[in-house]
């Protein structure tokens, strides 16, 4: 979420994690959607693909179980909602976007 979100507000963005799932999380994706987030590209990455030392800040959602051996500017330390309901979802899509504008 965080990437479609900072793109619509102007931001170079890409996610990534140290585990990520073969498919952006359907609950992401609508709650994106309904915000009129645009989602197309979006997908999967792993620390490992992502060129992170190009981008000005790293910004982590919050370590969890494996926190990437980059340096980390920012840990927001927000839980993943992976399992949660859609309105989680919703309350941390709402957190992102307030965060971004603090940047």
């Amino acid at each position: 979420m965080a990437e479609a979100i900072a793109r619509k507000m102007g931001y170079n963005a890409c996610s990534a994690g140290t585990n990520p799932s073969q498919k952006v999380n359907a609950k992401a994706l609508k709650v994106l959607e309904s915000k009129n987030y645009s989602t197309d590209g979006l997908y999967p990455k792993s620390i490992d693909d992502v060129d992170w030392k190009s981008y000005n800040k790293i910004i982590s959602m919050g370590c969890g179980v494996s926190c990437p051996a980059i340096k980390i500017d920012i840990d927001w330390k927000l839980d993943d909602p992976v399992s949660q309901p859609i309105r989680v979802f919703e309350e941390i899509a709402l957190i992102i976007e307030q965060k971004i504008k603090e940047l």
